[in-house]
């Protein structure tokens, strides 16, 4: 387990981020971590949100090309009812600078 990030409730941040967000991110798709989810994008691209200790979460945009990975952008200090938001904003690698 990191010690950059709290154990969280996949459920729950689900949750948080909602249907509709999760739909346009990753088309449902979810891979859950003991410290939060990774939703895959598209292109190398995925959005990881992770549970800090401070209870913010740290939304990622992260690009993965053979086996190297990069934080390609990275928002901390984000509240419950921005989560979802920012996942979203985090997840526009075209056309959004994140974070902004």
């Amino acid at each position: 387990m990191s010690d950059e990030f709290a154990p969280c409730d996949p459920g729950e941040l689900l949750a948080q981020i909602g249907n509709g967000n999760l739909g346009a991110i990753s088309g449902g798709r979810v891979t859950a971590r003991p410290t939060g989810v990774t939703l895959p994008v598209g292109k190398g691209y995925a959005v990881t949100v992770d549970l800090a200790w401070n209870d913010t979460y740290t939304v990622r945009r992260v690009f993965t090309r053979a086996d190297k990975v990069w934080i390609k952008g990275e928002m901390t200090d984000v509240y419950c009812d921005e989560v979802g938001e920012q996942a979203y904003r985090a997840s526009c690698f075209v056309n959004v600078d994140f974070p902004s």
